[in-house]
């Protein structure tokens, strides 16, 4: 018995109608034949906070002799024409039996098997070596299978000309079952009744309509296709950079006048050369700038250049030096392609060009002028940043018990500080001070026998009447920190809070600390006190609204107490030992806003808990980030920046981002809007500089430049675009927009872009021979409908009703800084086979082949592992051999496996060694710790693994897979009749 069949066993089929007020036979009435847009769609239709009573009962009948009466819990997944039709429920099969029933119940079905449907319009102009998706959807006799579904059969790639191509895998055909064929206009009741006897299907892993999950286009085919094109190569990022790997392929890149995709990672590498191209294509135009990214370990260093010795940049935009600046008058000027202005260059810096407008004699000595990335070393300096470290000491933190293992902890990791400090790394100056309804400062100064405590009262007003040895080289303080660590647990209880303390009272002690010191620094909190819900939200935005936008809006108190971190350089780090949800007291806002992370935990008491607690706070005072960041952002002179999205507070211009702090993964979204038309022959220009100061405060500035070709065809702009890069551009602007219009909305917008988007490629790319049931996708953007499906039903976007309004708060601020590879990783997670492992064991397991994210994919014999950047879950069948168990688990009986949190026993068997292996080689690509999750099959704990089986119909209500992609299609059809 397949998992499939086993999630089922529990199930009941749902009977939808009349229990959301659809009557059991549709009205009769015209049908419009070409429906507005706001109907086509999979978005609900009812308000944000309405939930219906059968969310769980998802089941319904696979006999094709039954009439399916069925809807998504978030709403209506619509049918083209059928929500024109009074109250009808929108997504009413008729069932057909034969081919005669069929021709008579629909005008517009062919009444000959060589008659075919009229295909679409003439295409504009059409170019050869266009590649698209061939996906057949035709007509075929339905009584030749018995009454059952069709058989599917295989299709190619074809080029604009309809001729089938060698260069990409053949894609499969599908086939819809008869009641779906002809027109999608046609609207037709049936008048067969529900066989009770029938066996139910699951409703996750197949498709209502009868489409095969696994002859639709695979992500996973996608991602393997183009790491094998990619293996062992290196990506040559040259002058108009051509497409790159995928970024969830790990390729070398070398710098050859082009920035890393890494680090600018472009929407199309074919930019339309003007703005109705790109409106005709319905997909963004923009950049995805990961400024801080760190360098694969097979390439050379980033090249470093002393801040009087570089030629300097644009004097009128801005910009700086790099190779696309255009060379004149044999060196003496050079034209900027981001203003459009001739600069002189001064006589210090002047030397000759080889030509007249050739490039410069000294071109491969200087990296500013040969490289797309290098950095710059000013000679100025500021402040050293600092490590301040607040702990709460309030009543009910000492009642707590966790006081001496967070003691323990910190004590641990300075140490292990101090003893790297002593072999040659910069020292860090170190802060500490506690709080309760008060705050206790520390002189840690080494000229005293003792640390001194000093207790400001006036919280409301804080002003430090001393400052030596408020921050203090940790090398000097570390026996007085001791001392102190050692004491906080055996605090007594003066101070008792009824009303819980604020994280603002030491988020502002700590600003005051690096105000009054003039230097940035991470200001790690340990809370445990319940919230004060009143100073950090208003409460009236989580609970009893009709706006969800709401939720997602901090306070402006919290906004301009993160503005003023941000300004010092202050990365404010949280971790909350006593998760709780008070109301709206979310306690992440600042963290967040502020280049920091929030940690929240179970009141530590399990080992698992407390593991996790030291690996997150090791990880966060050893990464490296950028302080006092500013972030600009320069495009050619025809070209604007239109919008900026991620995890920042927004400034007063799109091209222009501060941030208290910036890691390797932190990554930004870049909308870009035509002025005028850009000169082909020109091409177009793309630079990010982020000014920056490190941790012992030197100033630096890293300059990366992206040059783009750029074409009037809207094919050649259709060939340069990837499904990845869209997702994560599509993710971090409806993340951000989420605080400014519905979710209903956004996910209704979404899926219209991508329908005009599918319908503009149909129209003006495909060849006139391309049928109406053939699927037509541009072939990089195979698995786009896969991504955009997993990010309308995300947890962000359609909530469930086991999901918190913390955890929906949580998630968006967590995929928001992330870079394109975690965000594609997020929602098409990586489903790796384990026991297998053992086998082929020369190639890495995360490179052995993931499978696809759908139920079918799991074996009851099998062990899986669900890897995304901020999940790790381990799947065991229930049939999984004794022997397998005995290796990994140390246990022959599934019962006995404890579910949930866990830990692997360290066992010396080879599969044992292999799991622990992976799972540690995955942990050190993510950004912060992961807890492992064991999901036992059957466990009611197993609706947390379907939530990442993307490929299915998701628990809170979310289409599947297949369903979404038929409903592109058909929608994208309509747009063209």
């Amino acid at each position: 018995m397949t998992y499939t069949q086993m999630a089922n066993q529990s199930q009941t089929p749902c009977q939808w109608t009349g229990q959301n007020g659809w009557p059991a036979v549709s009205p009769s009435g015209p049908h419009n034949p070409m429906p507005s847009l706001q109907h086509l769609n999979l978005g609900s239709q009812y308000p944000e906070h309405q939930q219906w009573t059968n969310q769980t009962n998802m089941g319904f009948s696979s006999n094709v002799n039954h009439t399916v009466h069925h809807t998504d819990t978030n709403g209506p997944l619509s049918i083209p024409g059928v929500n024109k039709v009074g109250n009808a429920p929108p997504c009413f099969l008729p069932v057909v039996t034969t081919e005669t029933q069929l021709q008579q119940m629909s005008p517009h079905y062919p009444k000959r098997p060589d008659q075919a449907i009229p295909p679409p319009p003439q295409p504009l102009y059409s170019q050869q070596g266009s590649l698209h998706g061939n996906l057949q959807i035709t007509p075929q006799s339905f009584e030749n299978y018995g009454g059952q579904y069709p058989q599917h059969h295989h299709g190619n790639l074809m080029d604009s000309s309809g001729s089938p191509t060698g260069t990409v895998q053949p894609q499969p055909q599908c086939v819809l079952p008869p009641q779906l064929r002809g027109t999608t206009d046609t609207f037709v009741p049936s008048a067969v009744t529900l066989d009770k006897n029938s066996t139910p299907q699951s409703p996750t892993s197949e498709s209502r309509y009868g489409l095969d999950p696994e002859l639709l286009p695979s992500a996973v085919k996608v991602m393997a296709e183009d790491r094998a094109e990619w293996e062992n190569k290196v990506f040559v990022s040259e002058f108009f950079s051509a497409l790159p790997p995928l970024p969830t392929t790990s390729c070398p890149v070398e710098d050859k006048g082009n920035t890393s995709p890494s680090v600018i990672r472009s929407t199309t590498y074919c930019v339309p050369c003007d703005g109705q191209t790109v409106l005709l294509s319905r997909l963004p135009l923009g950049a995805l700038v990961t400024p801080f990214a760190e360098r694969n370990d097979k390439e050379m260093p980033l090249p470093v250049c002393q801040e009087p010795e570089c030629v300097v940049g644009c004097k009128y935009c801005g910009a700086s030096m790099c190779p696309a600046m255009n060379w004149q008058d044999c060196g003496q000027r050079f034209y900027c392609p981001f203003c459009g202005k001739l600069s002189e260059v001064p006589w210090q810096q002047y030397q000759p060009t080889k030509g007249v407008a050739g490039p410069r004699a000294d071109k491969d000595r200087r990296p500013e002028l040969s490289m797309g990335s290098y950095e710059i070393v000013h000679s100025q300096r500021a402040e050293a940043a600092a490590l301040l470290l607040a702990i709460d000491v309030s009543a009910s933190a000492l009642r707590g018990g966790h006081l001496e293992f967070v003691s323990q902890q910190i004590h641990m990791l300075l140490n292990s500080l101090n003893r790297e400090n002593g072999d040659g790394v910069s020292d860090v100056r170190v802060g500490l001070m506690t709080y309760d309804s008060r705050i206790h400062l520390y002189n840690l100064s080494p000229a005293l026998t003792r640390p001194h405590m000093l207790v400001l009262t006036d919280t409301d007003d804080l002003q430090l009447p001393v400052r030596d040895g408020l921050l203090v080289s940790l090398r000097d303080c570390i026996d007085s920190i001791d001392s102190v660590l050692q004491l906080i647990p055996k605090f007594t209880e003066e101070c008792n809070v009824p009303g819980g303390v604020s994280v603002k009272l030491p988020v502002t002690a700590g600003l005051t600390v690096l105000q009054a010191l003039d230097c940035p620094g991470k200001l790690l909190i340990f809370h445990s006190a319940s919230l004060v819900e009143t100073e950090l939200t208003n409460t009236s935005g989580f609970f009893g609204s009709y706006k969800p936008k709401s939720i997602f809006q901090p306070s402006e108190p919290v906004v301009s107490l993160a503005k003023e971190c941000i300004h010092q350089g202050c990365s404010v780090h949280l971790f909350f030992l006593s998760q709780q949800d008070v109301g709206g007291a979310w306690p992440g806002y600042i963290p967040y806003l502020t280049g920091g992370v929030l940690h929240t935990y179970s009141h530590l008491q399990g080992d698992l808990d407390r593991e996790h607690f030291s690996a997150d706070l090791k990880k966060t005072v050893e990464t490296d980030v950028a302080y006092r960041a500013k972030l600009r952002i320069f495009v050619s002179k025809d070209l604007r920046v239109s919008g900026c999205y991620g995890l920042f507070v927004p400034g007063t211009s799109p091209a222009q981002v501060t941030m208290a702090a910036l890691d390797h993964w932190t990554t930004v979204a870049v909308e870009i809007a035509h002025t005028r038309s850009l000169d082909e022959t020109r091409g177009a220009a793309i630079q990010a500089v982020l000014s920056y100061s490190t941790q012992t405060g030197e100033r630096r500035t890293r300059v990366h430049t992206l040059t783009l070709r750029c074409s009037p065809h809207l094919q050649e702009v259709f060939r340069h675009f990837q499904a990845q890069t869209l997702l994560a551009f599509y993710c971090k602007k409806m993340y951000c927009t989420v605080m400014e219009r519905p979710l209903q909305e956004l996910r209704e917008e979404l899926q219209t872009e991508v329908t005009e988007a599918l319908a503009s490629y149909r129209k003006h790319c495909s060849s006139a021979a391309v049928s109406t049931g053939q699927l037509v996708l541009p072939q990089y953007l195979r698995a786009l409908p896969v991504y955009v499906n997993s990010l309308r039903k995300s947890e962000v976007l359609l909530p469930g009703m086991r999901t918190s309004v913390h955890q929906r708060l949580q998630l968006r601020c967590q995929v928001l800084g992330m870079d394109a590879c975690g965000t594609a990783t997020h929602f098409y997670p990586q489903l790796l086979c384990l026991h297998t492992l053992t086998e082929n064991s020369n190639t890495p397991p995360e490179l052995r082949g993931a499978l696809r994210c759908t139920a079918v994919s799991l074996e009851p014999r099998g062990l899986y592992l669900i890897h995304t950047p901020l999940t790790l879950l381990l799947w065991v069948g229930n049939q999984v051999p004794a022997n397998t168990l005995a290796e990994v688990f140390n246990t022959s009986y599934v019962p006995s496996l404890p579910s949930g949190e866990t830990k692997l026993p360290d066992l010396d068997s080879p599969l044992s060694i292999s799991i622990r292996s992976l799972i540690n080689t995955l942990n050190c690509q993510v950004s912060r710790a992961r807890k492992l999750w064991v999901v036992k099959q059957g466990d009611t704990c197993e609706e947390v693994m379907q939530r990442h089986l993307v490929e299915d119909k998701s628990p809170n209500g979310g289409a599947s897979y297949a369903d979404f992609l038929y409903h592109l299609h058909v929608n994208s059809v309509r747009l063209l009749q």
